[in-house]
């Protein structure tokens, strides 16, 4: 039979383009929620790029794709596509803005012992001393012009007292913000550049309060800033005064977005449990802020009948829970994750003022489009994947469910109704859990198997307990009361800790999984969206698309065979389980914990001292050790030496001495000390054929603003 038969002589690709058109006609309803996504796909395309695009890019596009739509707009289908790419232009364009916005210098070597002068814009307390991010810089041994803007130091000691909008002289070690760990690890570098810090260390001693320089007197426009820093490094004072030992500094977390000190067993419990989340301030914390200032605002009112008859004290209610919601973003610190969750939390209680739906997809799309616009680094970051992966599958069941939920609630005794809100905490709980999987996976390559029963014990105590006691907290706080209010939340902290403490000691509590590409999580993601944002059959076909991103997470994620640290200091190699072998557990520890993190592994094993390891494949001398594996050898030279009996028998060299390639012919790839020090850490796959695949760290980034080479800021 002709291809070209189909009913009516119509082809069947005609067949086909005619309806994804009435499809995508009978959806325009839901066109404006894909903004966000077409966003964040230029954003996406920004970050991926080798190189830094011109700065016309965006812009152009944006104009391109502007004069397209204007010119299809008598064509439906055609216009929608033309604006999506401008969407996807207007994206790319918003990187490309703030990447300019916040470009400052970063220091390009280590300097020690520098003496430093700067101004106190942020303290954070530490399990053990504190951390400091100064400002308005000066580093007696670099010019202005080649100087930071802002820093971050650690100093061991509590003493002075310090707060910002002081001045402070001490002396350093400084360097520059450290690349990843292995290729495809976290981006720390890039981080640190779109906060503004281009220099991290830790100080010598104390730090000493100065008078402000001469030349730093006048006004401050970013005054406000610093009060508010002080403010809150005062309401974490008090809170910690009441309350002291991890409750207190858990208190300080969901309260001014302070969680430093929090001891890491507590903290590693938390993770383990899968109640991480409660710690750090989010749509949660500031849903429960504006619904208990909500109720509470609109009961009092309720309480006086000539207001509650003649005026809209449902309107008021939402404005002073909106108010308290600003106050909230403030004291916490307004960062991104803040950000994100005030502005979510400010366009529902807007809905109420407005007479809207408080909670649809649209108010979420513009909410996330807000943010990409705002902040673009955010989409690369957990906190933002996350979230929104939760409320936007949560809403979507909410939309899918409406009718059997009224259904059930229709003429419910309170029992009933009490078992219904089991049933939705439990739904909620188990939908978040499933939405946030995949970033959990991507981001901390583990997977809490009991989250969800910590989750229905913790949430209901965070929510009807804990958040109401803070909010009671703050309201005492000016009458000096605050204790209060404090001492009933830290009881009911405690019972969160003991909580994630009993889940986490369970057995198989956490697994461990290892990073899986980014292309799986697109694919996870896209589908996702589609089955959400859909509202007829055919959004069913998203779930191709999370089964294709799960088989690819499957089939692609292989961890190296072989890492390299950018300082030549630590080596890793699997045995024949897959389990990675290091080279020491005292050097680069902190390299050494991400690369197990990312194999999926929990404890690190050691290669031999002398000998061969268990499996045969990795043996050692004093001089350095050969691994064997696919008919390959690697040679792991520690002395130069050994470069001499290992080169005509390797088919890879590793050493933390230069290579001069004609004194080392055989190898087919060699990997020396400048290798590393130009191209940080690398990464090594031995296919089954015996196939050698090198990756290094500058391979995955390019050049890019954020990217350091070893002369310099690119």
């Amino acid at each position: 039979m002709s291809e070209s038969v189909a009913r009516g002589g119509e082809t069947l690709p005609s067949a086909v383009l005619g309806r994804l058109g009435a499809a995508l006609a009978a959806e325009s309803g839901r066109w404006a929620l894909w903004i966000p996504v077409a966003l964040g796909l230029g954003i996406a395309a920004y970050f991926a790029l080798p190189v830094e695009p011109p700065a016309w890019t965006g812009l152009a596009g944006l104009a391109l794709t502007g004069l397209a739509a204007l010119a299809a707009r008598r064509h439906p289908p055609l216009l929608a596509a033309t604006l999506a790419a401008m969407a996807v232009c207007l994206g790319l364009a918003a990187a490309q803005a703030r990447t300019a916005a916040v470009d400052a210098p970063v220091l390009s070597r280590e300097i020690r012992w520098a003496a430093v002068i700067g101004r106190v814009a942020e303290v954070e307390r530490l399990a053990a001393g504190r951390r400091l991010v100064l400002d308005r810089v000066r580093i007696e041994e670099l010019e202005p012009r080649r100087t930071p803007e802002r820093i971050r130091v650690r100093i061991a000691t509590d003493e002075p007292p310090l707060w910002p909008g002081q001045w402070v002289r001490l002396q350093a070690t400084l360097g520059p913000p450290s690349a990843p760990a292995a290729p495809g690890a976290f981006d720390f570098q890039r981080h640190a550049f779109f906060q503004g810090i281009g220099a991290i260390g830790f100080a010598f001693g104390a730090a000493e309060p100065i008078e402000p320089p001469g030349d730093a007197a006048g006004a401050e426009p970013a005054a406000w800033r610093i009060w508010l820093a002080g403010l809150r490094q005062d309401l974490t004072d008090r809170i910690q005064a009441a309350l002291p030992g991890a409750t207190g500094a858990i208190a300080a977390a969901l309260t001014t977005g302070s969680r430093d000190a929090i001891p890491e067993p507590v903290l590693e419990a938390m993770r383990d449990s899968g109640l991480a989340h409660l710690l750090s301030i989010s749509g949660l914390h500031f849903g429960l802020v504006a619904g208990i200032l909500f109720v509470g605002t609109r009961a009092l009112l309720a309480l006086v009948p000539a207001l509650a008859l003649a005026y809209p004290i449902k309107k008021w209610a939402a404005l002073a829970a909106l108010l308290g919601s600003t106050a909230y973003l403030l004291i916490s610190g307004g960062t991104v994750p803040t950000q994100r969750s005030f502005v979510m939390a400010g366009l529902v209680l807007l809905a109420v003022m407005v007479d809207r739906s408080a909670i649809s997809m649209r108010l979420v799309a513009w909410a996330a489009a807000v943010i990409l616009l705002l902040s673009p680094e955010t989409l690369t970051g957990p906190s933002f994947q996350m979230s929104f992966a939760a409320v936007v599958c949560l809403i979507a069941a909410f939309e899918a469910t409406r009718g059997y939920r009224a259904r059930r609630r229709a003429d419910a005794g309170w029992l009933r109704r009490l078992g219904h809100y089991a049933a939705a905490l439990a739904a909620t709980s188990l939908i978040a859990t499933l939405a946030t999987a995949p970033y959990a996976v991507y981001h901390f390559n583990r997977v809490a198997d009991y989250g969800l029963v910590a989750n229905m014990i913790a949430v209901p105590m965070t929510g009807f307990w804990v958040m109401p006691w803070a909010v009671i907290a703050f309201l005492l706080m000016p009458f000096g009361l605050e204790r209060f209010g404090l001492v009933p939340m830290g009881w009911g902290i405690d019972g969160i800790v003991t909580v994630a403490e009993t889940v986490a000691a369970w057995p198989g509590a956490v697994m461990l999984i290892p990073a899986i590409p980014t292309v799986a999580l697109g694919l996870i993601t896209l589908g996702g969206l589609w089955l959400c944002l859909w509202q007829r059959p055919w959004r069913l076909y998203g779930l191709a698309g999370v089964a294709a991103g799960v088989i690819a997470a499957a089939l692609l994620t292989r961890p190296p065979d072989l890492l390299v640290s950018g300082d030549g200091r630590l080596i890793a190699v699997s045995d024949a389980g897959g389990r990675l072998l290091l080279s020491s557990r005292r050097a680069a520890r902190f390299e050494g914990e991400i690369w197990l993190r990312r194999a999926g592994q929990a404890d690190p094993l050691s290669w031999p001292r002398d000998g061969y390891g268990a499996d045969g494949r990795l043996a050692c001398d004093s001089l350095g050790c050969l691994y064997r594996t696919a008919g390959r050898t690697v040679a792991l030279v520690q002395e130069p030496a050994a470069l001499a009996e290992d080169c005509p028998i390797a088919d890879l060299v590793i050493s933390t001495e230069p290579v001069h390639r004609r004194l080392c012919p055989a190898p087919q790839r060699i990997i020396d000390r400048f290798d590393l020090w130009r191209d940080g850490a690398h990464a090594v796959w031995i296919g089954a054929d015996g196939d050698l695949t090198v990756r290094s760290v500058r391979d995955l980034r390019g050049t890019r603003p954020w990217v350091l080479d070893p002369q310099g800021k690119q």
